[in-house]
């Protein structure tokens, strides 16, 4: 029933133990075994079955009533006929009609279903009565199913919400419920099964479909110490995984909590159709009261059945359910793309908001850039460069520094070379000894300070740059980069295209560093060298400007202040910062930027095809409502205006699932 359609969107937030399979809620069966049919099946056809009933009688008393064929089709016969036809698909609606009035609420689309096919009856149009609320229930059926493929995306995040894990205890495997295992306890995951909790890998390597999390089919394979996200699927050999977070402080637990609330922001269009309707509603009741009775008072030839079927009429075309139903169906089918695709919105309220976006501000390191250091280049002066990287290696071993990581990862043949009586020079690198050799490593400064001349041209040099010097000579150099992700290009071209005026790069990194990669990007404006609270600022200085509505992309926690006061405040790695996707309205699952022209697609279109079904079903509803007035429109062109009307918005409002956004 249309009440259920209604109810989902009017609660606070959608109850996702509502989607749920009913085996899970405790539900089951009372087949016994013999009936090859699905429950679901059933449940179909038994509810089409009171509209196909009321179509079929409908259908034979108006063929009855046109070839005049059997005579005795008159009178009280008739009338039971078409009684019976109406029964079906009428008494539910009078039911939830007289549910809401006995709540205090009179004027719902329900009561004036009830009364202008009541009051067909009572003037004895009785085929228009049956078919008004024939079409009204076709009319739902077609709500339920669009507002049930929207609802797709949700339940196949439900699917794939882990309900047991391996957990190692008492020297063996035992299955628990995933919210029973602690922070630290080793989970075994077979082939085919999700991952129960977000965890660490201890297995060499595995392999894992994350298309639930991340709209991505392509399988992700990570190493021994990577991070395995709940809600994966195992693809390869049995794994082992070392849980790092509780199970509501999951990946999954997290997402799903996102969709769950996301209807609970609504736009400003949704609230002030609804707002909108409920003044609308009894002020037609009481233009139909006046349509039937005020005749009387200016019309000669005043007859007092013409005037209330014209205001039956009037009540049929002013039901709302077009606007109260297609609009919310409109959001909840673009918060549905957006999850397909692997952007997710925080609220129908943030598909409006991305569409006033005309700048977009971002973060470098994360956000455009992969956020892992790795070897640019290689300058050995004294040394072949194998030799050269033992030294330097043998000393970044004593180090955790991030690019001391990045160093380590290059490969070299032959033993290893030991570093002895290392020491740390505060802000400038180490200090140490290797095969006996007296080594320095770190920046330009610790050169310096040992009276260690160093090449003019490592003065141009922009990236994280490594120095070496072996027994007081200088050595050689390494410069370290982090890499541009993949689509970084790709990202801002299509975020012109989608017509971006300005885009922005505010960074905590080196200031030259930031403008290099601004300027390989074509950023129209970039500073680096930032702390949170100067990104803020900048922001805040944007935001002063009276046509600017500013989106901010980024992705960890020096980014959660300006994120929260951004116009749309976007977070690259979903996965990965706590802080980013509690703040953030958006949130790129993918971690790819190229997602981002995406979201402001997805909030347009959803947005366009919001207001084409507000324009329709103003437009016809005002046509169709004067015409009802001056008595030039039948109970057949009311169903239109409001039923059929209903559906072209609700067919319109589908469009969504079946768009590509490039």
């Amino acid at each position: 029933m249309i009440s259920n359609l209604i109810r989902t969107y009017e609660k606070e937030k959608i109850n996702l133990r509502d989607l749920e399979p009913k085996k899970q809620q405790g539900e089951h069966s009372h087949d016994d075994g013999h009936n090859h049919s699905s429950p679901e099946e059933i449940s179909n056809f038994r509810t089409y079955l009171p509209a196909i009933f009321s179509f079929v009688m409908l259908i034979a008393g108006i063929a009855i009533d046109y070839f005049d064929a059997f005579p005795f089709f008159k009178g009280w016969i008739r009338v039971v006929w078409y009684t019976v036809a109406y029964i079906p698909v009428g008494f539910p609606v009078i039911r939830e009609g007289w549910k809401s009035i006995k709540n205090g609420d009179f004027f719902t689309e329900f009561f004036l279903m009830s009364i202008a096919t009541l009051g067909a009856f009572a003037i004895g149009e009785y085929p228009e009565g049956v078919a008004v609320m024939l079409f009204y229930a076709v009319g739902e059926l077609f709500q339920n199913a669009a507002v049930n493929r929207a609802k797709g995306n949700i339940k196949a995040l439900l699917d794939v919400r882990p309900n047991e894990a391996l957990v190692y205890r008492d020297v063996d495997f035992v299955s628990v419920n995933p919210e029973t295992v602690e922070i630290g306890e080793k989970i075994q995951v077979r082939v085919g099964e999700k991952v129960p909790l977000d965890g660490i890998l201890l297995s060499e390597k595995g392999s894992f479909n994350t298309a639930a999390l991340t709209g991505e089919s392509k399988p992700d394979t990570i190493a021994k110490g990577d991070t395995v996200f709940a809600g994966s699927i195992n693809l390869d050999g049995v794994i082992e995984i070392e849980t790092t977070k509780e199970f509501k402080d999951s990946s999954i637990a997290r997402i799903l909590d996102m969709v769950q609330n996301a209807t609970a922001r609504k736009s400003k269009t949704e609230l002030f159709i609804r707002k909108f309707a409920r003044i609308y509603t009894p002020i037609v009741v009481f233009l139909a009261i006046g349509l039937t009775f005020l005749p009387y008072f200016f019309v000669d030839d005043y007859v007092f059945r013409d005037w209330l079927y014209r205001a039956l009429i009037f009540l049929v075309i002013s039901c709302p359910c077009a606007l109260v139903i297609s609009i919310p169906l409109g959001y909840f089918g673009g918060l549905g793309a957006a999850s397909r695709n692997g952007i997710l919105f925080k609220g129908a309220s943030f598909l409006d908001a991305m569409t006033q976006v005309n700048t977009v501000v971002m973060d470098k390191t994360g956000t455009v850039t992969k956020g892992v250091f790795k070897i640019k280049e290689i300058n050995s002066i004294t040394f072949e460069e194998a030799e050269f990287m033992k030294y330097l290696m043998a000393m970044e071993e004593q180090s955790t520094h991030p690019i001391a990581k990045a160093i380590l990862e290059y490969k070299a043949d032959g033993s290893d070379y030991e570093a002895t009586d290392v020491s740390e020079v505060a802000g400038k690198g180490l200090k140490g000894t290797v095969n006996g050799k007296t080594v320095l490593v770190g920046n330009k400064a610790l050169m310096t300070s040992n009276g260690i001349e160093v090449p003019s041209e490592t003065d141009g040099i922009v990236e994280s740059i490594v120095m070496v010097s072996i027994d007081g000579t200088f050595a050689g150099y390494v410069t370290i980069a982090d890499e541009l992700k993949d689509d970084a290009h790709q990202a801002i071209k299509q975020i012109r295209d989608a017509g971006i005026s300005k885009i922005i790069m505010l960074s905590g990194d080196k200031d030259s560093i930031t403008q290099q990669v601004a300027k390989e990007l074509n950023i129209d404006w970039a500073k680096g060298g930032l702390l949170p609270e100067d990104k803020l600022n900048e922001v805040e200085e944007l935001k002063k400007q009276p046509e600017t509505k500013v989106a901010f992309i980024g992705d960890g926690i020096n980014d959660a202040p300006v994120l929260a006061a951004s116009g749309v405040g976007i977070a690259m790695g979903g996965l990965g910062s706590d802080v980013a996707i509690e703040t953030a309205d958006v949130i790129i699952q993918t971690d790819q930027p190229s997602k981002i022209a995406r979201a402001i697609k997805i909030g347009r279109s959803t947005r366009s095809i919001v207001w084409q079904n507000i324009g329709l079903a103003f437009g016809v509803k005002v046509i169709v409502l004067i015409l009802g007035a001056g008595g030039l429109a039948t109970m057949w062109e009311a169903v239109f205006a409001d039923v059929g009307v209903a559906l072209l918005a609700i067919l319109n409002a589908v469009r969504l699932q079946k768009m590509k956004w490039n």
